[in-house]
């Protein structure tokens, strides 16, 4: 079964999820002009099931996530369109804002 790497981060009233597939951590991810660094301070909190990230994402205000596992969760979910997401060096990343009113 896939893990994810899963960070929780508290900016104001903001909660921001940051996930990415466990593979993914530390590595730098390079095509063109895009750059995205996958580093263990902002993704390295705790590995997660896709089960239990799919529970993050319904606390979370804002998402960054990065990986096949991680974004098609995003998907699946419902928090991200397919259109919406981009791929850096082949990698999916998608980001996600929330509205809460």
């Amino acid at each position: 079964m896939p893990e994810v790497y899963v960070k929780l981060h508290r900016v104001g009233g903001d909660i921001i999820l940051a996930a990415c597939d466990a593979e993914l951590l530390g590595r730098r991810l390079e095509e063109g002009r895009l750059r995205l660094e996958v580093n263990t301070a902002f993704y390295g909190g705790f590995l997660a099931s896709l089960d239990e990230l799919a529970e993050y994402m319904g606390k979370a205000t804002i998402m960054n996530l990065v990986g096949e596992h991680a974004v098609s969760k995003a998907v699946e979910e419902g928090y991200v369109h397919p259109e919406a997401i981009i791929r850096i060096a082949g990698v999916p990343h998608a980001q996600v804002v929330s509205v809460r009113w």
